[in-house]
């Protein structure tokens, strides 16, 4: 390498040359699974790591939880699979998004397991299966309401009226999956429930699945044999108007690049979408839309204006978010807190990643899987077994 080269790369390790500060802790992550093991059991709790862990990385999220005990992971694509089959060596490992067209070598390669939900995936699983002279695992998904993946009532009673159709597989797990788990009292919880015992009962015996985060928490009749939490584990509430029981794992810290005096009148940010009706100081940071601090934050928001917290005390978000950059009004913080340099907290234990979805009016979900690259991100450690 001459003088003159550059290297281009990921954020560096140090966090005041990123654009903010991603904290995640691994701990928390592995607590939040370790209490819903224990609230299902005699349920296998598995965990779904789509996504990239939600954001926050396949293979620090998937060791913390493997080294917590953890055995059954979930993921929606096989190449997401094959990454986390190098990581964890004998994990279990289902493919959400089903079984996709010819590519059932890769499957059985990394090992992994296709949850099918077509007649045509069974019939391509199966005759993977006959070419190579092999029985291998799967799970089989009945759509019991929400109407994506899965298979039918009507394909259910097929697969019953043919018993040989599933004899060259081995049917490892049957599932489905809650539309409204997040709403405890919702009645499609129970019938859903109940058409999926009603459908399994006719397929071969196996360990059966339908809860998910919120399913978690519905009792016993929901967990079955196994249950599969994705949102709660990394601290997202599960429930759409109940407060939520997980707790949180990721901090995410924004430096202040500056702070200016903006007169009475004055605008802020495009649009001019905000005026400061009094003499007021505003605080620029960081982060924005490319870190995946949503536009939709920006001024008012949605039930907002959003906020953040700087030195124990909340600063609205005011103008528009952009690029890399949101401002916060700072009038009523000391300037002892806010100055240049300063960390503000955008995500964490005070502004929750709930309350981002909140204003931004979408759901945790979304927030956690868009978050960015250009951060340092920072992992605690976790324990060991």
């Amino acid at each position: 390498m001459t003088d003159d080269q550059i290297i281009f790369g990921p954020p560096p390790d140090t966090p005041e040359l990123a654009c903010a500060t991603l904290n995640v802790d691994l701990k928390v992550l592995q607590d939040n699974w370790r209490r819903l093991a224990a609230d299902t059991k005699p349920a296998i709790c598995a965990a779904t790591i789509k996504g990239d862990g939600y954001g926050l990385g396949l293979e620090p999220v998937a060791r913390a939880l493997a080294s917590a005990g953890c055995s059954t992971f979930f993921v929606a694509l096989p190449h997401e699979g094959a990454v986390l089959r190098s990581v964890l060596p004998s994990a279990d490992i289902y493919v959400l998004n089903g079984l996709l067209a010819k590519s059932a070598p890769c499957y059985a390669d990394h090992q992994l397991l296709p949850v099918l939900g077509s007649l045509d995936e069974i019939n391509e699983w199966s005759d993977y299966c006959a070419a190579t002279g092999q029985r291998l695992a799967c799970a089989l998904h009945i759509d019991t309401g929400i109407n994506r993946l899965g298979l039918s009532a009507a394909d259910v009673e097929e697969l019953a009226a043919i018993p040989q159709s599933l004899g060259i597989i081995g049917v490892r797990l049957v599932m489905s999956h809650l539309s409204n788990g997040d709403d405890p009292g919702a009645e499609m919880n129970r019938e859903q429930l109940d058409e999926f015992n009603r459908l399994r009962a006719l397929l071969p015996q196996a360990p059966a699945s339908i809860a998910n985060s919120p399913g978690c928490f519905l009792g016993p009749d929901f967990a079955l044999d196994m249950v599969r939490p994705g949102i709660g584990l990394y601290g997202g509430n599960p429930f759409s108007s109940r407060p939520n029981p997980m707790s949180p794992v990721v901090r995410l810290y924004a430096p202040i690049l500056q702070v200016r005096d903006v007169a009475p009148g004055e605008a802020v940010g495009y649009g001019a979408s905000w005026q400061a009706g009094r003499q007021s100081r505003v605080a620029v940071l960081g982060v924005g839309y490319r870190d995946g601090y949503p536009r939709a934050l920006s001024y008012p928001a949605h039930d907002g204006p959003a906020h953040v917290m700087i030195g124990g005390h909340y600063a609205p978000v005011v103008g528009r978010v952009s690029m890399d950059m949101i401002t916060v009004d700072v009038t009523d913080i000391s300037p002892d807190f806010a100055r240049r340099g300063i960390n503000a907290e955008i995500m964490g234990d005070h502004v929750t990643v709930d309350d981002i979805a909140r204003w931004a009016n979408t759901i945790p979900y979304e927030i956690l899987t868009h978050l960015g690259s250009r951060y340092a991100r920072l992992y605690s450690p976790f324990d060991l077994e």
